[in-house]
């Protein structure tokens, strides 16, 4: 019963997109109508020149004549509505498919950053992509053979009670044994179906992480073990994709089984009837070939049925990603945070990642403008949390967060970052040009501005070594630079904007001493009259801090200078002491 109802409510959803495009919709109904009346009419064209053949030597060529123009002309005719109908039907499929991609990729772009940290990169671009290509594939059958087959069906049927209304009640007594076997078929496909996309969902995430982390695979000799891993979600991958085409495999030749017999059943009555003069011979061919007719499309309907249950659970898989809850939109009437000084207080701050595991509680911190604020202590102690806090990549659980005397919540997102420069530990590079990764926070910076942000992020000099220069094009993620040099870049995106605060969350950890000394002359001249905020594990890069808040368990178990805290001999100064023992 739940499946149904998820069914009926995902092809209404699926409705409710298509009614955008009605225009291609009713140009598509109107051009198959026309296709097949003329289909039909053409039977009529046959039998009436079967019937002007006599008898050798007594053969109506005059007649004949005109049927076979009339022939040509109603070809010609039904391959233009075809062509009409085909276009309309790729018009409809392929802008509903890039309506939900868009929706899609814009609801990616305001999940809360909770759904991307507890879903894998692969699961979610499967959806997107693999998922997506399925339902246009299913969209298009549906409306080419659907509304085509639908309409044949009916067709048929008035051509033939206008020929002979005896032989026509044998062809609609049996045409419901066809629908009752492809109907008992379809509703086991679904469910194999839905299996086989979460499945596949599964596997492009595997093999996104194997391909992604292939050197730590490699360096740790994990190969034996990703590779039985991919042959378990291969192999029931594997399994349920046979099931799914099973079923659907069933379905063409149970339904050409009853549309035999609806052809046999024609032919008999038919040819009974010619016997005795109840219709001519030129009439049986007629009723023949609308027999076949009008049993193809049930064969149609079925492969169509069969691919809409394919197309329906990957349409549900899209639709859960776009009804994912966002993050906490922005209050109605939030402000524009401008004139930034750097005035950052944390008042009563309590926030965990789960409801049972508590991190941070009860954290008190007042930042006046200027003032570096160092942040150290062990793993795990939420220090980076702290960076998803201010940036409001999270929303805290109690207390407030405010900048400039004004709670983040009440400010827009957008203007919030904006006043944040950060460089991160984890690098990340888009494929472009070397002048588009550093130009990504200000698009219209000119090259003189450019150049000079990489001058000062001591990169100016190694990306003119490389065969382009500031336009040589990296790959994703800059594979082909070193990890410092990624890093550098980084940096050098920042140096560009200069926003009025800094996060720094060990942005020198992958470069080497000597640039490191270069880059550590850099941010102070950065940090000057900026208030910065710097995560480090080497506590000798921030003992120029004005203030070091020493965390332990998600707590502020210290704070100082590092002359104070030194001298309190506390937890920062076995921390400290164990990074210079001997």
């Amino acid at each position: 019963m739940e499946k149904k109802v998820n069914q009926k409510e995902t092809l209404k959803k699926i409705l409710h997109r298509i009614r955008k495009y009605w225009l291609y919709v009713v140009l598509s109904v109107a051009a198959a109508s026309v296709s097949v009346a003329l289909t039909l009419y053409f039977p009529i064209l046959t039998g009436n020149a079967i019937d002007h053949i006599l008898e050798p030597g007594n053969v109506d060529f005059e007649v004949i004549a005109q049927i076979l123009k009339k022939m040509g002309i109603v070809i010609l005719l039904t391959a233009a509505a075809q062509w009409i109908m085909n276009i309309s039907n790729n018009k409809t499929a392929y802008h509903v498919v890039q309506d939900i991609r868009r929706e899609a990729f814009e609801k990616i772009e305001i999940l809360p950053l909770k759904y991307i940290d507890t879903h894998s990169y692969g699961e979610i671009v499967s959806r997107v992509i693999a998922d997506a290509d399925q339902f246009s594939d299913g969209l298009l059958m549906g409306f080419t053979q659907l509304f085509t087959g639908v309409i044949t069906i009916f067709g048929t049927i008035g051509f033939m009670l206008s020929v002979n209304v005896k032989i026509t009640l044998v062809v609609v007594v049996i045409t419901p044994v066809s629908l009752l076997v492809a109907s008992f078929i379809a509703k086991r496909t679904y469910t194999m179906f839905k299996l086989q996309s979460e499945t596949r969902g599964e596997q492009t995430a595997f093999i996104e992480e194997m391909i992604g982390n292939q050197k730590v695979v490699q360096a740790f000799q994990h190969e034996k073990e990703a590779m039985e891993q991919f042959d378990d979600i291969n192999e029931r991958l594997g399994k349920y994709s046979l099931k799914a085409i099973f079923f659907s495999s069933l379905t063409n030749p149970a339904t050409r089984f009853v549309n035999s017999l609806v052809y046999t059943g024609v032919g008999i009555t038919g040819a009974l009837s010619a016997i005795t003069g109840g219709i001519s011979v030129g009439q049986l061919s007629c009723f023949l070939s609308y027999a076949n007719q009008y049993t193809k499309p049930f064969n149609e309907i079925s492969g169509v049925v069969t691919e809409m249950q394919n197309a329906l659970a990957c349409a549900a898989r899209i639709f859960e990603l776009i009804e994912e809850t966002p993050q906490t939109p922005e209050k109605e009437g939030a402000s524009i945070l401008e004139c930034v000084d750097g005035n950052v207080c944390l008042d009563h701050v309590k926030f965990s990642y789960t409801p049972n595991q508590n991190l941070i509680e009860n954290f008190n911190l007042n930042v006046k403008p200027g003032q570096r604020v160092a942040i150290v202590g062990p793993t795990g102690c939420g220090k980076t949390t702290m960076i998803n806090l201010l940036m409001r990549f999270y929303d805290v659980d109690e207390g407030k967060i405010s900048v400039e005397g004004r709670d983040i919540r009440n400010v827009t997102r957008k203007s919030l970052r904006t006043s944040y420069g950060m460089v991160l530990q984890d690098t990340w590079l888009k494929t472009g040009t070397i002048r588009e990764n550093i130009a990504m926070g200000k698009p219209d910076a000119t090259e003189e501005e450019v150049i000079h942000a990489a001058k000062m992020a001591h990169a100016h000099s190694f990306i003119k070594r490389l065969p382009d220069g500031y336009d040589t094009v990296i790959t994703e993620d800059g594979g082909n630079l070193s990890q410092g040099q990624k890093q550098i870049l980084c940096i050098a995106r920042v140096m560009l904007c200069l926003p009025p605060m800094l996060i720094l969350d060990e942005a020198t950890s992958s470069i080497d001493t000597r640039t490191e000394l270069k880059i550590q002359d850099v941010f102070a001249k950065m940090m000057k009259g900026r208030t910065s905020f710097i995560v480090a594990h080497r506590l000798s890069t921030i003992r120029e801090a004005d203030v070091i808040l020493v965390m332990k368990d998600g707590a502020v178990i210290e704070q100082g200078n590092h002359e104070t805290l030194m001298k309190k001999n506390g937890f920062y100064a076995t921390l400290y002491n164990s990074q210079f023992a001997g």
